[in-house]
């Protein structure tokens, strides 16, 4: 599973271009009153997580949905085939009786 943060291109098919127009719709919009250097880090690259207020703070702001900011991809990943492992031949043990015998 993929997923692809997609604020930039959302903002931008909303004709905001800069971490600064985007700061002051949050602020506006949204009440949402967000550093620079986290309204930047958020427009430039793609966050680990997302704090749920934040994501709807963009959502109001921005006038769009998660879906709009958020892109998953489900195609389910294929897992590769392991090959067989070898079988490991064991020493054999000897018995009190000096006969070899296999091990348990």
């Amino acid at each position: 599973m993929k997923i692809q943060w997609r604020l930039r291109m959302a903002a931008a098919q909303r004709e905001v271009w800069t971490g600064t127009e985007l700061r002051r719709l949050l602020a506006e919009k949204a009440g949402l009153d967000l550093s620079s250097a986290s309204v930047s880090a958020l427009f430039t690259k793609e966050p680990s997580q997302v704090k749920m207020t934040t994501l709807a703070a963009l959502c109001t702001a921005l006038e769009c949905t998660p879906n709009d900011l958020i892109e998953v991809d489900t195609t389910p990943v294929e897992r590769p085939v392991a090959p067989p492992r070898p079988v490991a031949k064991l020493p054999r043990v000897a018995s009190a009786r000096g006969r070899s015998m296999p091990p348990m």
